[in-house]
């Protein structure tokens, strides 16, 4: 295969934004075509990345961003993988250029949903689950995550409290990032004082819907050495697949699909978890987080709640999880969430992080996953 690099990324502010779906694309796209220093029309090919653009009146939304950026003959694919979609975006056009189809690849995604209203909104996401037995019998991905809570703090003797010190420091990292929907810093007894959603989680140990647009330029090792110095390389990528529902899983503190993929990527980069030095992780929910750092091998399982206790997943910690805020903080504009992740990994390897820049990084991860996992991709990147 190729060797797969990127050499420019970008993004809008996550939140509550007043443009078009198009145009929050197009900005993203620019943003990271300009980072790049290259011209629109060096891109060979476009992956996009979206869940509800009928929420926007824009469902085949690779043509509109590639016409918008004066390439219309350059070929586009809109992919859908519910939250996971810019991750299963990314790992597409990661494959066509590792296989030598294409030597530079844009990769935007983009989620427009807030101006549907929170009942809408929140219908569009159940959407995403097995219908029949979960959204449509009145499951809510709250209610779901829910019950991964209660089963976690059972079987492991966890506490609300630790969930809470997850969105804290999430919040801490958020507010030194200016692209962030929360930028809001947070107390423990914030989060437990904050209304239930479904116990034991509350409306702290929930993520926002979120607006947003993140963009990413892939290509060829030979491509990145001409053109600039500060690039990173794409080491390992890898997907796996779980229950779509979470009643047909064994267990139900793990997410098979994240331990699948995660050993494929450590597999395909030659290293172990114990190299990765800081991680972007799906903290869709405050246990969601301590279950992937678990499931992606950081912490055996059921020791994820004590590194949290200890401070040893804050910023410049043993392992830095989520500098950016994660979705807890940054947001969850869903088909943009997985760029976003890669696109916050680029700058802190190439030193664009600013104030929560992890120190002397050299290995990140990204690990994204669609409804309760039943869909997940996970990324290995080294500076170089």
């Amino acid at each position: 295969m190729e060797k797969v690099c990127l050499i420019g990324a970008g993004s809008t502010k996550y939140g509550k934004l007043e443009d078009s779906i198009t145009d929050i694309a197009l900005q993203a796209s620019v943003d990271a075509i300009e980072s790049a220093g290259i011209s629109p029309k060096e891109i060979q090919a476009g992956y996009i990345s979206n869940v509800f653009g009928i929420a926007d009146k824009q469902v085949h939304l690779g043509p509109v961003i590639m016409s918008n950026l004066g390439i219309p003959e350059v070929p586009s694919l809109s992919i859908e993988s519910a939250c996971g979609s810019g991750s299963v975006s990314f790992r597409e056009a990661y494959a066509n250029v590792a296989a030598g189809f294409y030597d530079v690849i844009l990769a935007t995604g983009v989620e427009k949903v807030t101006h549907t209203g929170t009942e809408w909104t929140t219908t569009y996401f159940s959407y995403c689950s097995d219908f029949f037995y979960e959204g449509g019998a009145g499951a809510s991905f709250p209610g779901l995550f829910a019950s991964m809570a209660r089963a976690y703090l059972s079987e492991f003797k966890a506490t609300e409290e630790d969930l809470a010190k997850v969105a804290v420091k999430n919040h801490d990292n958020g507010l030194l990032n200016p692209k962030a929907h929360l930028r809001k810093k947070i107390s423990v007894d914030d989060v437990l004082k904050s209304a239930v959603v479904a116990s034991p989680l509350k409306l702290y140990d929930c993520c926002p819907f979120s607006d947003g647009a993140s963009a990413v330029i892939l290509c060829s090792e030979k491509f990145a050495k001409a053109h600039t110095k500060n690039y990173v390389e794409v080491i390992g990528s890898g997907r796996g697949g779980s229950p779509a529902a979470l009643q047909g899983r064994d267990h139900i503190t793990t997410i098979p699909s994240t331990k699948i993929a995660a050993q494929a990527a450590y597999k395909m980069a030659g290293i172990t978890a114990k190299d990765v030095d800081f991680a972007e992780v799906h903290d869709c929910f405050t246990i969601a987080e301590l279950v992937d750092t678990e499931d992606l091998g950081f912490f055996e399982k059921g020791k994820a709640v004590e590194a949290v206790r200890e401070g040893r997943t804050k910023l410049n910690g043993d392992i830095s999880i989520n500098p950016s805020g994660g979705l807890k903080s940054k947001g969850h504009p869903i088909g943009a969430t997985g760029i976003g992740q890669v696109a916050e990994v680029f700058d802190q390897l190439t030193g664009k992080a600013g104030e929560r820049t992890v120190k002397d990084a050299k290995i990140g991860l990204t690990h994204n996953f669609g409804a309760t996992g039943a869909s997940c991709a996970v990324h290995i990147f080294r500076s170089v």
